[in-house]
C-alpha cells in the first residue's frame, strides 16, 4: 500500500469516528480563539499554506517539518474589556524522533469581586484558561504531510477548576507547481478528565475544518477558502429562537425567511473567504469575510463590519511581525500581535554580517 493510499485510508477511518460526535454546549471554548495575527486576519479558522510562518503550527500540526527547526512564535491579543490572551510556540527537529512543536496558550479574564447569595463580599478572585501543546508532523513525500498534536488543558474560575485533554489531527496536500495547498483538520477530539462540578462532564468544541489556498501565477495574490463545522449542517438559529426574527405588525405572526434563503444563508455560514496581497517579498496584506460571524453579530438597524478582518505581515530576514483586527460588533474589535523568528537563521545572518564587516575593515586597512 502506497503512502498516499495510507494517507486517505487514515482520514477516512477517522472521519467515521468523529462524525458521531454529539452536538450541544461545549467547555474550553478558548481553544477556538484566534491566536496569530495572520490567522485572525484571514477569518479566524484554519488556513492551508506552505511557507515560513511558524505561527500556523498552533493550528495545523501537519505543517510541522524540519524547515521550522528552532523557530519561535509569540502572539498576544488585546481582547474585550479586561480580557487578554496569548500563546508561544517553539519548533525543534530531532535527528531520530522527528519534527515537533511545543506550545502554550493562556487566557486571563481579569479580577472579579466575589459575593455570596446575600450579596456579602467574599473577596476578589481570578479566572483563566491554559493549554500545553505538543505537536508532531511528518512529510510522507513531496506533496503529502500528516501531523497530530496533544493539548493538556486546565481551567480555573474562582474555586471551580477543570482538567482535560484534546487532540488535533491533520493532513495536508501541497502542489508546488500550481501553488495549491489543501488541509483537512479534525480539531479538539478529547474529553474532560475532571469537570468543574462532580459528575457534570461537558463536551469539547470539536470541529472538522477544510482549507484551500492558491497563489496566483501572474499576480501577487493568494486566495483562501475555509470550510468549518463540517460535521453538522445547521448553524443558524431555527424558528422562534432566532433573536432577529421579525413579527408581522398586524397579525403578530413571525416572518420566516423562504426555504431558499434559509438554505443559502446556512450554506455560506460554513465558509470563510480570505485574500492575501503580496506586493513585495517582505510585506503582505490580508483581508477576510466570515459569514457566520457576520450573521451572529450584525445589528439589522445599523450597518457594521461584523465578520470582516484584516491585517498585515512584515518579514525581514528571519523575523516576522504581524498585526490584525477582527470585527465582531460595534466597539468590539480585538487587536492581534505576532512576533516570530528562526533562531538558527537569525544567528547565521548576524554572523554573516559580522564577517562581511570584518572583510570591509580588512580591505580598508590594506588600502591604507
Amino acid at each position: 500500500m502506497t503512502k498516499k493510499t495510507l494517507f486517505l485510508v487514515f482520514f477516512a477511518m477517522l472521519s467515521v469516528f468523529v462524525f458521531g460526535q454529539p452536538k450541544g454546549s461545549y467547555v474550553y471554548q478558548f481553544l477556538n480563539f484566534s491566536q496569530s495575527s495572520r490567522m485572525s486576519a484571514l477569518g479566524g479558522n484554519l488556513i492551508s499554506i506552505e511557507d515560513n510562518d511558524p505561527s500556523i503550527l498552533l493550528y495545523n500540526p501537519s505543517a510541522i517539518n524540519p524547515d521550522f527547526h528552532t523557530s519561535l512564535s509569540a502572539n498576544f491579543t488585546d481582547y474585550f474589556t479586561n480580557t487578554g490572551y496569548g500563546s508561544m510556540l517553539y519548533s525543534h527537529t530531532f535527528k531520530k524522533a522527528g519534527s515537533f512543536a511545543f506550545g502554550l496558550q493562556c487566557v486571563s479574564y481579569g479580577k472579579f469581586d466575589g459575593t455570596d447569595v446575600n450579596g456579602l463580599e467574599t473577596g476578589r478572585f481570578t479566572a483563566g484558561d491554559y493549554a500545553l501543546m505538543v505537536g508532531w508532523g511528518r512529510r510522507l513525500d513531496s506533496s503529502f504531510s500528516i501531523g497530530a498534536s496533544l493539548k493538556l488543558i486546565y481551567s480555573g474560575y474562582e474555586r471551580y477548576s477543570s482538567f482535560g485533554f484534546a487532540t488535533d489531527v491533520a493532513g495536508t496536500y501541497f502542489n508546488r507547481a500550481k501553488q495549491i495547498s489543501l488541509t483537512l483538520l479534525f480539531k479538539n477530539i478529547g474529553s474532560e478528565l475532571k469537570p468543574y462540578t462532580t459528575g457534570n462532564y461537558e463536551r469539547l468544541p470539536f470541529d472538522i475544518q477544510f482549507a484551500f489556498s492558491q497563489r496566483l501565477k501572474h499576480i501577487p495574490v493568494r486566495y483562501h477558502i475555509t470550510l468549518h463545522s463540517l460535521y453538522k449542517w445547521n448553524l443558524a438559529y431555527v424558528g422562534e429562537n432566532d433573536p432577529l426574527l421579525e413579527k408581522d405588525g398586524i397579525t403578530g405572526e413571525y416572518k420566516y425567511p423562504t426555504k431558499a434563503a434559509q438554505f443559502f444563508d446556512n450554506f455560506f455560514r460554513h465558509f470563510v473567504f480570505g485574500l492575501e496581497v503580496i506586493p513585495v517579498k517582505y510585506f503582505s496584506l490580508q483581508i477576510a469575510y466570515n459569514h457566520q460571524r457576520h450573521q451572529e453579530m450584525k445589528i439589522p438597524q445599523k450597518r457594521s463590519m461584523a465578520g470582516f478582518s484584516y491585517g498585515f505581515c512584515i518579514n525581514i530576514h528571519s523575523i516576522q511581525i504581524g498585526f490584525s483586527r477582527e470585527h465582531y460588533a460595534v466597539g468590539a474589535v480585538p487587536n492581534y500581535f505576532t512576533f516570530s523568528a528562526n533562531i538558527d537563521e537569525l544567528s547565521q545572518w548576524t554572523k554573516q554580517r559580522k564577517e562581511r564587516k570584518l572583510q570591509r575593515v580588512g580591505a580598508e586597512q590594506m588600502k591604507n
